[in-house]
């Protein structure tokens, strides 16, 4: 395999936090997969080696069903064994109380325990699954975790497989055309001069080096400016830390045509030159419906 070759897979208890773990590794750009068949196994290991553009795999392999959990745990069992440096057999564990208690939540039954008690099927499960637990290459206990300390342990063993761990969203937008439903924090500049009511302009938007420079050149944009960075720069931080794979900042005008854009494309840069990746949405900069 090439150097940067990886396959996880990710087993353990049911109710453990398999769900989870996944969607991390996903958010760090693996190609993931849920409840893969043991047939299938070969063929991801195959595609990472012949695969140009596919080299970071992680899959949920477990026993969801009684009928092949043998095969399932023969099959875990090999890989655990195998001590290769491009796959890692990640196992989930937790307390039987505590999984009792999840499963007591969730409403749900047991796989290995359809018709019976919750406990049976914890029971049969640890039992089936003891050998791949001492062989796998790194084992969590979640008993006292909560998800985001799982996604936390994941991201900071697996970080330096990943391109881009964390980024900002960034979206101008008008507030006549509604609020941006996944924004995390949303910022109004509608309160400095607005650039429409000129008619060399009116056209433009704030990608436009005049409208920029009418906006920016306001003393209010300015302070407004450093009041909004400042803020970002203690808070993104606190952010990242707690795991969270992206922020949604919205900045909004009346039209979303000149000042949230200009604003937004300000704060993309100074964003950028702080080492984030952003990515920047203006949504509303084609309407040209209205003043803006």
């Amino acid at each position: 395999m090439r150097k940067d070759d990886q396959l996880v897979v990710i087993t353990g208890m049911s109710g453990a936090g398999k769900t989870k773990a996944l969607q991390t590794f996903e958010d760090l750009g693996y190609f993931c997969v849920d409840n893969l068949p043991t047939a299938l196994m070969g063929k991801f290991t195959e595609l990472l080696r012949t695969s140009s553009e596919i080299n970071q795999v992680a899959v949920v392999l477990d026993l969801r069903s009684a009928k092949t959990s043998q095969e399932v745990v023969q099959t875990l069992l090999k890989m655990a064994q195998s001590q290769n440096d491009h796959e890692t057999v990640l196992f989930l564990d937790a307390a039987t109380e505590k999984l009792v208690s999840r499963y007591e939540e969730s409403r749900r039954d047991h796989p290995l325990a359809r018709n019976g008690r919750v406990v049976d099927g914890i029971e049969k499960e640890r039992e089936l699954l003891a050998g791949v637990r001492k062989h796998a290459n790194w084992v969590i206990d979640t008993t006292n975790l909560k998800p985001q300390d799982l996604r936390a342990q994941i991201i900071q063993r697996f970080e330096h497989h990943q391109f881009e761990q964390f980024h900002v969203e960034l979206m101008s937008f008008g507030f006549k055309h509604g609020l941006p439903l996944d924004a995390d924090m949303v910022f109004d500049v509608r309160f400095l001069t607005n650039p429409y009511y000129l008619p060399e302009l009116r056209e433009q938007t704030g990608q436009d080096r005049a409208v920029y420079d009418y906006v920016m050149q306001q003393p209010s944009a300015d302070e407004y400016f450093n009041k909004v960075l400042s803020l970002l720069e203690f808070e993104l931080p606190q952010i990242r830390q707690s795991s969270k794979a992206s922020e949604t900042i919205a900045i909004g005008c009346t039209g979303g045509q000149h000042r949230s854009v200009a604003m937004t494309e300000r704060l993309a840069h100074q964003l950028r030159e702080l080492g984030y990746v952003v990515n920047v949405t203006h949504r509303d900069i084609q309407r040209h419906k209205g003043a803006s």
